[in-house]
């Protein structure tokens, strides 16, 4: 069910949707558009650590334990074709990569402040299985 009655405050869009997220003609609900760029068992937390500020990969990679760099790589990709995350690559050698937030993943943050309060709220209740 769409939560499409309900008002939604209007987020900039830096560009049009990307190929990726293109629901071929068919009617996409936001919340689910929403849901789609941020699917993925390590998105949530790489959006996190990129508020911080630009950040390269092996950094990431430290900060997120447990995730393979595999699939660091594809989740990014992921982002990046979304628009949600730029990649910056340094003329320099050794080459040097930056993955930063793009206006349409900072447009994306008080959703995860959001998330971070329902979860926080929630939290005593969810641990004693209520």
């Amino acid at each position: 069910m769409c939560l499409g009655h309900l008002p939604v405050t209007q987020i900039p869009v830096a560009a049009p949707l990307p190929d990726s997220l293109d629901s071929g003609g068919s009617q996409l609900c936001p919340a689910e558009l929403a849901l789609r760029v941020m699917r993925g068992r390590w998105k949530l937390l790489i959006l996190c650590r990129l508020r911080e500020g630009p950040q390269r990969f092996s950094a990431l990679q430290r900060s997120l334990v447990g995730v393979s760099h595999k699939v660091l790589t594809a989740q990014l990709r992921e982002l990046e074709a979304d628009a949600v995350v730029r990649r910056r690559v340094f003329g320099e050698v050794p080459p040097r990569v930056e993955y930063d937030l793009s206006e349409r993943g900072r447009a994306l943050l008080p959703v995860l402040e959001g998330l971070h309060a329902w979860g926080a709220a929630a939290a005593p209740a969810v641990e004693a299985g209520e």
